[in-house]
Order: structure tokens, then C-alpha cells, then sequence
């Protein structure tokens, strides 16, 4: 099976799933340009390898690689979801021992955070951190970069269970979603409560989409500083 490659960032850390074969030839190449490429925006990578039912000495060499390149970009590679069987040539070959690995996307994800987060403790001046969750990725882009130009630290997702992974992991000090955002026969903010129920949650308005973009933008960003003022 050739190998295919799916991508998707969740805040500031890209998940990248291989399904397939890592082999000498396209499949290595193709794996090396895309996180390469990737990390230029996001240099920390997870690479979920659920998927992959053969990885030859190329595609180890390939990892090793990403994962030195990352690094040297100020990023890292984190593996997670590793089959057994390449678990196992990953013990024989002693790999095991430089790689970072975890059992499930939602651990990397969040020693990625930990990660960060112990490195932005070194620095003077942290900005206030929200999280912000719609199904639009089009709001998103919008609402993320308003609120960065604003001196805020703003990570976003458009799929529920990265967003939970987000909020335990970073600790934010503010929560931003959609309007009419429900999960089943409980809506996002009751499931919030639960989640972190000392985190102020902020709905947005159901024309925030819709309405002019400057005064919804003014808007949202007064509600903001009303409930956590930028650093």
C-alpha cells in the first residue's frame, strides 16, 4: 500500500498521519517534503504512525532526519500510535532511545505543549493564551489573527476532541466558540464546565459570520478584554 499522508494542525502543533509503507523512494520523499514544508509555519510535529505496516532502514533514516531537522528549527518530532511490529524494530535497532513516543495523538499533543510551555516560562513576558473552537475555518482564521494583532496568544481548532486536547493541555485563560456548537445532547459550554470549569467561555454572536467584519471584530475584542485584559 502506497503510503498516503493526512495533515491537520491543532493550535500550534501539526498532526501528521502516515498510513501505508515508509519505503525507500516516493513514499520517503514524499513524507520528508511534506513536514519539511510543514515546519517552516509549525515546527512541532506529531507524527501518528497507527497506520504504517512496514517501514524499511530509508523510512528510519527518514524519521531520524525530520526529527533532527525539527529540532534544529526549534521544534520536535514526537512519534505516537506506533504498531508493534515497528515498535519492535524500533527497540532492535536501539531508535527507541532518541525518539520521543506516546500511545495516543492526545499524549504527543500535549508533551508537545509542555514542551512549549516550559520553554515560554524562561521568558519575561507571556501573553494571555485562548483557545477558540468553531467548525468554520474561515472564522477561525479570522478571529486567530485579529486576536494575535491584539497581544493575544491564540491557538484554534475546528474539530471537538482536538479542542478538549488543547484546553488540558495549555491551561487557557479564556475559551472562545461558535454559536450552535452542541455535542450530542450536551452543548460545548455544559461540556466545558466539565472540562475546565474555571475558564471563562465566550460564545460568538450568531452573526459574528455574517455581519460586518470590523464591527464584529470591535465587538468581540471589547467582550474579551472585559473578561481577560491583553498582558
Amino acid at each position: 500500500m502506497r503510503l498516503q499522508i493526512d495533515s491537520r494542525t491543532v493550535g500550534e502543533v501539526l498532526v501528521v498521519k502516515c498510513s501505508g509503507r515508509i519505503v525507500a523512494g516516493n513514499e520517503t520523499q514524499a513524507l520528508h517534503d511534506h513536514v519539511k514544508m510543514a515546519v517552516r509555519e509549525t515546527p512541532d510535529i506529531v507524527l501518528q504512525l497507527g497506520e504504517v505496516g512496514f517501514i524499511d532502514s530509508s523510512g528510519l533514516g527518514t524519521l531520524v532526519r525530520l526529527m533532527t531537522h525539527t529540532r534544529s528549527s526549534g521544534g520536535d518530532l514526537k512519534l505516537c500510535a506506533i504498531p508493534e511490529n515497528i515498535l519492535k524494530t524500533l527497540r532492535m535497532t536501539n531508535l527507541h532511545t532518541i525518539f520521543d513516543a506516546y500511545p495516543s495523538e492526545g499524549e504527543a499533543i500535549t508533551a508537545s505543549y509542555q514542551r512549549r510551555r516550559s520553554k515560554e516560562s524562561t521568558t519575561v513576558h507571556s501573553a494571555r493564551k485562548i483557545v477558540c473552537f468553531d467548525k468554520s475555518a474561515d472564522v477561525l482564521a479570522y478571529a486567530r489573527e485579529l486576536l494575535r494583532q491584539a497581544g493575544y496568544n491564540v491557538l484554534s481548532t475546528s474539530m471537538w476532541p482536538d479542542a478538549q486536547i488543547l484546553i488540558r493541555a495549555t491551561h487557557p485563560d479564556l475559551i472562545i466558540i461558535g454559536p450552535r456548537t452542541v455535542r450530542g445532547d450536551e452543548s460545548t459550554t455544559e461540556s466545558l464546565k466539565r472540562i475546565a470549569p474555571a475558564v471563562p467561555v465566550l460564545v460568538l454572536d450568531e452573526d459574528f459570520s455574517t455581519g460586518d467584519a470590523g464591527e464584529a471584530g470591535t465587538f468581540l475584542l471589547e467582550k474579551i478584554r472585559h473578561l481577560v485584559p491583553a498582558v
